[in-house]
């Protein structure tokens, strides 16, 4: 890693021209569209109008008067973000030249960013082998650039801890415990962990608005033929010789990250939680849009209860 990408200020100071930029120009200032639930106190009812988010219609009146009537809420000016960051081992892992916890580290460097130019609170809680580092909400740039720093300059967690490898249900659960108010929950990790995480999740989503995003790396998911190789799991540590000329062995290896994938995406839904996909090969900015695209549709569909809560780069050719 280069001095600059060590340094905070340098790095926010590239996302904000890269990506940030290009965000304003194609999002339009509505951050709004990708951050819902700013609104807590119901207001008034007034009847339904064309581009309404149907999920605030409230049925009981519509069905006594024949018309459909939606809630309106007082919004809060302000709402607080929290960061649930996993820095286990097996983020440090990428293929491309960019690790998945570098990827993780620029997006939250650039949703803080865009909260705090709304004067929208932000912190962070960051879980290696355990929850080791808890920033609570604040505002400001200097803030921000403090939690970046602690992103980039904390040491990668050991690889193939005794007693097992990550179990993201413990992030979780101390975040439930932990935030009292009701705030806008980003849980960036990869996702690779002990099973029963989903629970925790769920109960998570019950008083906060949670957004999963999943780094990953293609590796993960296809072997190419690059012969005989040592492979070792960054979790446990354990070690394997494989031999991915073998062309049964690399379609078992496919077949076995997409039930992982499947079995990932049926815990979010289970949670109720949007999910964006996030590649070691994708551009951030686009990620990000594709997600605006996505909760854009979903709030005109959500009556139908067709739409994907999960985003890829796949996926959104179809949507568009």
């Amino acid at each position: 890693m280069s001095t600059s990408k060590r340094d905070p200020e340098a790095l926010l100071r590239r996302l904000e021209w890269t990506v940030l930029r290009r965000l304003d120009g194609q999002l339009h200032g509505d951050y709004r569209t990708l951050f819902r639930g700013f609104g807590l106190d119901l207001a008034d009812l007034r009847e339904y109008q064309f581009h309404d988010d149907v999920r605030r219609i409230d049925w009981n009146v519509t069905a006594r008067l024949q018309t459909p009537y939606v809630r309106e809420y007082h919004e809060d000016r302000e709402v607080a973000a929290w960061f649930l960051v996993d820095l286990s081992a097996s983020v440090g892992f990428g293929s491309t030249g960019q690790t998945k916890r570098m990827l993780a580290t620029e997006f939250v460097a650039v949703i803080a960013r865009l909260l705090g130019r709304h004067g929208n609170a932000v912190g962070a809680m960051v879980y290696g082998d355990r929850v080791d580092t808890v920033i609570p909400p604040r505002t400001g740039r200097r803030h921000l650039l403090h939690i970046v720093d602690r992103l980039m300059s904390r040491p990668q967690a050991p690889e193939g801890r005794r007693g097992g490898g990550t179990d993201l249900g413990v992030l979780m659960r101390s975040a439930a415990e932990l935030i009292k108010r009701r705030s806008l929950v980003f849980v960036v990790s990869d996702f690779i962990s002990e099973p029963g995480w989903g629970r925790h999740l769920a109960r998570l989503a019950q008083r906060n608005e949670v957004i999963a995003l999943r780094v990953h790396d293609p590796l993960e998911s296809q072997l190419p033929d690059l012969g005989l190789l040592v492979v070792q799991d960054a979790e446990t540590g354990e070690q394997m010789f494989v031999d991915t000329h073998d062309r049964g062995f690399r379609q078992r290896f496919a077949e076995a990250a997409e039930r992982r994938e499947a079995l990932l995406l049926q815990q979010l839904a289970q949670a109720g939680v949007d999910a964006l996909e996030l590649s070691t090969t994708d551009s951030l900015a686009d990620a990000i849009l594709r997600f605006s695209d996505l909760r854009k549709q979903r709030s005109r569909l959500a009556g139908g209860g067709t739409m994907p809560r999960h985003l890829s780069a796949a996926a959104a050719g179809a949507l568009r």
